[in-house]
């Protein structure tokens, strides 16, 4: 659990510290349509890990309705494996995600560190709540789609990998702003 907790916290200080210092107008920099800017790439990591809080309660709550799939040892461990190599920050291949992760389109305000920020103590708290769930080996299915299924942790696994790689795509963005 510490290690997700603990990469979360660096994440998040790396964004901070990295793109703090930059006015509005270079956190919603575009170079083109199809590429986001910084703020977005930050808004997407939001909006990501939040669509994982429904299914972390609904676990917690034990009334998570497991789709038969997720049965099926080698497609839990199958799916958990390539989900995880897909969102690698050493990406050569830009992926398109699905349309319930896209960010919003609009400018935002500065106030997205602090909603980054305070996303991120939150999803921390849900990982340590989730503590007996990964004990367990808990599987659950993606919030994207249900016939995706994967272990609890390798879903950690994956958050935090995919965040990582989300810092790496916004820090390319620094290099067309000087």
């Amino acid at each position: 659990m510490d290690r997700w907790t603990t990469q979360i916290d660096k994440t998040t200080h790396d964004f901070k510290s990295t793109f703090g210092v930059l006015p509005k107008e270079s956190l919603n920099y575009k170079p083109s349509p199809q590429v986001w800017s910084i703020a977005q790439n930050m808004h997407h990591l939001i909006v990501i890990n939040e669509t994982y809080f429904p299914v972390l309660e609904s676990l917690q709550r034990k009334d998570y309705n497991l789709p038969w799939i997720g049965k099926i040892d080698f497609l839990v461990n199958f799916f958990g494996k390539v989900i995880l190599k897909s969102v690698s920050p050493d990406r050569r291949k830009k992926m398109k995600t699905f349309p319930i992760w896209q960010p919003a389109s609009s400018d935002f305000d500065l106030t997205i560190f602090n909603d980054f920020i305070n996303h991120q103590n939150k999803l921390k708290e849900y990982i340590i709540a989730s503590n007996d769930l990964i004990e367990r080996g808990v599987v659950i299915s993606s919030p994207a789609n249900r016939n995706i299924v994967y272990k609890i942790d390798k879903a950690f696994d994956i958050i935090v990998t995919h965040e990582q790689r989300h810092f790496e795509q916004a820090k390319e963005l620094l290099l067309l702003l000087k």
